[in-house]
């Protein structure tokens, strides 16, 4: 029997409904002493359960892991997702969705997202369809990810953007939308793809990402595509 895929979520928590989707969960969060990790808290911000069930829509059953660097507030650090990211690499998950972004690269996130690479794990981030550049998607290897409201459930874009690698559905089923939505969408889409094919590394994952894109280039916001 076939083991089931390892994903790892970096968000917010999960809903305690979606308790037996997880099966290991950390909370990071600042202390005083620097960072510090713990059992994890129930989702206060309900991102993280959006994310987590937007993800979970688009591939068979998984093995989940839940690293929580938001409390009750928008709110986090490099440090926090770093240490979340040195968890999940202790996990052995295979690909980790990073619904969010960071205005300021951190040599601390920087390293631990090329560790991450190096361990052989596939990492998709968030990215604005416009603006500054946010980490970690604007690192080296990691597979960036907006909205793109002309996918359906199901599909995707490949932008190959100053912005963004790929874009994916905007809007998760209780109101939740943007990139963050996108990215997870694609990443399960991903994590569907590797059940079926095992083992396929970064490259293989994307070329099936571009051969299989229901639309290519950017939006063309005001006219039809063509």
């Amino acid at each position: 029997m076939t083991a089931e895929l390892r994903v790892g979520i970096i968000d917010s928590g999960y809903a305690p409904g979606q308790a037996n989707q997880v099966l290991a969960a950390r909370r990071f969060w600042l202390s005083e002493d620097g960072l510090a990790d713990g059992e994890a808290l129930p989702d206060a911000l309900g991102h993280g359960s959006a994310i987590l069930d937007t993800l979970t829509r688009q591939a068979g059953p998984l093995e989940l892991y839940v690293a929580q660097v938001f409390g009750d507030r928008w709110q986090t650090s490099p440090l926090q997702i770093a240490g979340a990211l040195h968890w999940l690499i202790e996990q052995d998950v295979a690909l980790v969705n990073l619904s969010l972004g960071l205005r300021n690269d951190r040599p601390v996130l920087r390293e631990a997202c090329a560790l991450a690479q190096v361990a052989g794990i596939l990492l998709c981030a968030s990215s604005p369809a416009q603006g500054e550049p946010v980490y970690p998607a604007s690192y080296p290897g990691v597979i960036r990810v907006t909205g793109d409201a002309r996918c359906a459930a199901g599909q995707w874009s490949w932008l190959n953007s100053p912005q963004a690698d790929f874009g994916a559905p905007v809007a998760a089923v209780n109101g939740v939308a943007g990139a963050s939505v996108g990215c997870a969408a694609l990443c399960g889409m991903i994590a569907g793809n590797l059940q079926r094919h095992p083992g396929a590394g970064r490259d293989a994952v994307l070329a099936w990402l571009r051969d299989g894109a229901a639309f290519v280039g950017p939006e063309r916001r005001g006219r039809p595509d063509d």
